[in-house]
């Protein structure tokens, strides 16, 4: 990858990685809700598991979509099912000084494997590896899935800390479920391009 490549791409996954979308929606909503702490295995679920998605689409997952198109269609189905289910547990966590009790937040497994049906992720993975991966060689994969692994973590722990921050205006039950139905509706606004597409 040259020096002007690598500028390009470090960009793109800095923007893609930091805007929101489901994963920072969701992010936002844990470390109001659970604390840094307790949300760091959700964050290092979301970049790992992204790495790891890319690894998979670059080595060939897209081929087996463009074989079998039913099979993108039930991945479809299934992300949308799984983020409606996801709006509720988010809409319905508990209040901070008794998330240690009521609720807990999502695990590294949970996150990674979050990444096969979240919209947004499967948009920048795509475009990821069809813009910055010349010639899809087995190397260009890999260095493109470890620097946005890189850059994706660091970005996408501003929206725990910011939800952290959060936290201590949201001891008010009424401002927590405000706050938890507003980060529901964002998140369910996101699955809006997917079901147009």
């Amino acid at each position: 990858m040259t020096p002007d490549l690598f500028l390009a791409f470090a960009t793109f996954a800095f923007v893609s990685s930091v805007t929101p979308g489901p994963n920072n929606m969701m992010l936002l909503a844990s470390g109001a809700n659970f604390g840094m702490r307790r949300t760091l295995p959700h964050m290092l679920g979301i970049g790992i598991g992204f790495s790891v998605m890319i690894l998979g689409l670059g080595l060939g997952l897209v081929a087996l979509f463009e074989r079998f198109p039913l099979a993108y269609d039930v991945l479809k189905g299934l992300a949308v099912v799984y983020m409606l289910w996801l709006a509720w547990k988010i809409a319905h966590a508990s209040a901070p000084d008794t998330a240690r009790s009521g609720g807990r937040p999502l695990t590294f497994l949970q996150a990674a494997a979050f990444q096969w049906v979240n919209p947004k992720a499967w948009a920048m993975a795509l475009t990821a590896l069809t813009a910055y991966a010349p010639g899809q060689t087995l190397a260009a994969v890999v260095l493109v899935a470890l620097i946005f692994g890189a850059i994706n973590l660091p970005t996408v722990s501003v929206w725990a800390l910011m939800g952290r921050e959060v936290r201590r205006f949201l001891t008010n039950p009424r401002r927590l479920a405000l706050f938890n139905w507003t980060m529901a509706a964002a998140l369910l606004l996101s699955l809006w391009p997917v079901l147009l597409a």
